[in-house]
C-alpha cells in the first residue's frame, strides 16, 4: 500500500506539472508540420486541451480505482492502463505546444475530482470498477472519433494522434469486458455523458 501511494504520489506530480513521459514515439511526429488558418490552429488546440484533459482524469481515474481494488491482479492491469494513458498525456502535451496553447488552467480541479470518482467506483467492488473502466472508455472512443470528424483535415500531426489514442482506448475497454466487469446502470452511464460533457466544453475553453 505504501509504495502505490508513492507511486500514485509521483503520478500526481507527474501529471500536474507536465512531465509526462512516453516510451512510444509520438504518433505523427514525423509528418510536416500543416499550414493552419489561425482558426483552424485555435480550434485544433482546443480540442488537443479537451483530450488532454481528459488523460490528467484517467491519470486520477486509474490511480485511484487501482489504490482500492480488492484483486491484486486488477490493480496491476489499472496500473498497466495507467502508464499507457500517461503516454496520451505527454502526447497530446506535445501537440499543444507546438500549436502555441497551453492545457486547461482547471486541470488540478479536474483531477481531483476524477479521483474522487475512481475511488468510489473502486469501492463498489471489483467488477463495477471494471464496469466504470468499460464504460469510460466507450465514451472515450465516442469522443476521439468526433474529434477525428471536427479537427481540421489538414492537421495531419492532431489526426494521427487521436488515432492512435482511439485505438488504445478500445483496447483498455477490451481489457477490462475480459476481466469481469458488469454493465452499469443506465442511470449512472448517463451521469458520466453529462459530466464528461461539463468537462469537454469547459476545458475546450479554459
Amino acid at each position: 500500500m505504501l509504495e502505490q501511494l508513492i507511486a500514485g504520489f509521483d503520478r500526481t506530480l507527474r501529471t500536474l506539472s507536465g512531465l509526462a513521459r512516453s516510451r512510444r514515439p509520438i504518433p505523427g511526429a514525423a509528418l510536416p508540420e500543416s499550414e493552419l488558418t489561425p482558426e483552424e490552429r485555435r480550434h485544433a488546440a482546443g480540442l488537443m486541451r479537451v483530450n488532454h484533459t481528459g488523460e490528467v482524469c484517467a491519470q486520477a481515474l486509474y490511480a485511484a480505482q487501482a489504490l482500492v481494488a480488492r484483486d491484486p491482479s486488477i490493480g496491476v492491469r489499472f496500473a498497466s492502463a495507467a502508464r499507457e494513458e500517461e503516454e496520451h498525456l505527454a502526447w497530446t502535451q506535445s501537440r499543444l505546444r507546438e500549436l502555441d496553447d497551453r492545457p486547461s488552467l482547471l486541470n488540478p480541479l479536474w483531477y481531483a475530482g476524477s479521483f474522487a470518482i475512481g475511488t468510489l467506483a473502486g469501492l463498489a467492488g471489483d467488477r463495477v470498477n471494471l464496469g466504470f473502466v468499460v464504460e469510460t472508455e466507450r465514451q472515450v472512443e465516442e469522443h476521439l472519433t468526433g474529434h477525428l470528424d471536427r479537427l481540421p483535415d489538414a492537421d495531419a500531426k492532431s489526426r494521427a494522434i487521436v488515432d492512435t489514442m482511439r485505438d488504445d482506448e478500445a483496447r483498455h475497454g477490451a481489457m477490462a469486458q475480459e476481466a469481469g466487469a458488469v454493465d452499469l446502470p443506465l442511470p449512472v452511464r448517463y451521469a458520466m455523458r453529462v459530466a464528461a460533457g461539463v468537462m469537454k466544453a469547459v476545458a475546450y475553453r479554459i
